[in-house]
């Protein structure tokens, strides 16, 4: 059986078989979700999403699911004195829940950059509170945080942040904002790592349903799978005028 203490939830990738019932999940091989203050927004995120994502959704503690994982990169949590700047847009908030946990037992300084289009969009800002992590809002209407794109404080918080303080970036979120993001992490000198949404059928690198162009530190161009190399990726890699979505 796998359960919780024996996986890195730090945003590592898994592949979850959304089983009608429990026997079925029981086939495959098995994790028990007992406890876990994340699922709730992973779950909600994830609600609207796909035939299975209901089954996953009404999912409780002790609920029985087909799992395959750790799989793939995950966000890599920094350390004191370098701080975290989270940046989400809309369901791409679910694996900053982890990660913020992971930072949280560090005692790493953390800002998560959410976005969304209306304040009711803009889940679980208390979870992060707890977590320690100071949310920095927008909406595009201006219900809640800054109005507009969450890009707008973004950049406002990078150019008024001494070089010397050592800040590093992760994005997941609508492709348009990720791109965005990188740029603004190219033009302020910091790291960036983005988690792409590629659609992925077996997250073993078998069918290459998620092959990314990405550049080679010579600069020529090369496709990886994103379920191996990625789904997370040093954003100065990525050829984004050739991403499909």
């Amino acid at each position: 059986m796998l359960t919780t203490d024996k996986v890195r939830f730090v945003g590592d990738p898994i592949a979850v078989v959304v089983a009608e019932t429990a026997r079925q999940a029981k086939d495959g091989a098995e994790a028990v979700f007992a406890g876990i203050d994340a699922l709730p927004a992973v779950t909600e995120a994830a609600a609207a999403v796909a035939a299975g994502a209901p089954l996953l959704y009404d999912a409780t503690p002790g609920s029985h699911m087909g799992c395959l994982g750790p799989l793939g990169r995950p966000f890599e949590p920094v350390t004191p004195p370098a701080e975290a700047w989270m940046v989400a847009g809309g369901v791409g908030l679910a694996p900053f829940v982890t990660l913020g946990e992971a930072l949280r037992l560090t005692a790493t300084k953390a800002r998560l950059f959410y976005g969304a289009r209306t304040a009711a969009d803009l889940t679980h800002v208390d979870l992060f509170e707890r977590l320690h992590v100071e949310p920095v809002l927008a909406t595009e209407d201006g219900s809640r945080g800054t109005r507009g794109f969450v890009t707008g404080p973004l950049e406002v918080a990078l150019s008024t942040t001494p070089r010397s303080t050592d800040v590093r970036l992760y994005a997941c979120g609508p492709t348009p904002m990720m791109r965005a993001v990188a740029k603004l992490a190219a033009t302020y000198g910091r790291r960036c790592d983005v988690s792409l949404e590629q659609v992925m059928g077996c997250g073993l690198g078998g069918c290459y349903s998620c092959v990314v162009l990405t550049q080679t530190p010579s600069g020529s161009p090369h496709f990886v799978r994103s379920c191996l190399d990625g789904p997370v990726f040093d954003a100065t890699r990525i050829l984004w005028d050739a991403l499909a979505h």
